[in-house]
């Protein structure tokens, strides 16, 4: 797997508890992989490299909710960037410091206590093995990514918190 690349602004980064870097400033912006391609989640699930493309080129990421351990009545803040790349599906976001609950994620994730990623989303096309019965998703439709505690996917996570 390719690594993650990071990147700092203006030279103001210290390392964090999870490892991820952390900006001086508590702007609330964010970063990580929602989800990785070939990799098997919980589920026995794993995403084709492209899966979201479609969608995304539809939605944009304003069209993609950023939520609260998939609450629906628990939004977030908003996606800034949203794309594949060579590892996975690429976020950037900003949690709204101005919501009590934001505060509080912002917080939990500056601490590494809360750094799962995780996606809600519709199977258009998937292909299962007649063999293992493992699924691969071929395209999907992304509703919306959540910061959550477990991610089904082990490796989906917030790498950046600033």
């Amino acid at each position: 797997m390719a690594d993650v690349v990071r990147f700092t602004r203006r030279g103001s980064e210290k390392r964090g508890a999870a490892g991820g870097l952390l900006d001086a400033r508590a702007d609330g912006r964010f970063e990580g992989y929602a989800s990785l391609f070939g990799i098997a989640d919980a589920g026995g699930d794993t995403v084709a490299r492209g899966a979201f493309a479609r969608g995304l080129k539809g939605r944009g990421p304003r069209g993609v909710k950023l939520l609260y351990q998939h609450i629906a009545a628990e939004p977030l803040g908003v996606w800034t960037e949203l794309y594949e790349d060579a590892v996975g599906l690429f976020v950037r976001g900003r949690v709204l410091t101005e919501l009590s609950r934001g505060r509080d994620v912002l917080a939990l994730m500056r601490e590494g206590a809360l750094d799962g990623l995780s996606i809600g989303f519709k199977t258009i096309r998937a292909r299962t093995d007649a063999k293992t019965r493992r699924r691969t998703i071929i395209e999907a439709d992304l509703w919306e990514v959540s910061v959550v505690t477990f991610p089904m996917l082990a490796g989906a996570r917030v790498t950046r918190v600033g």
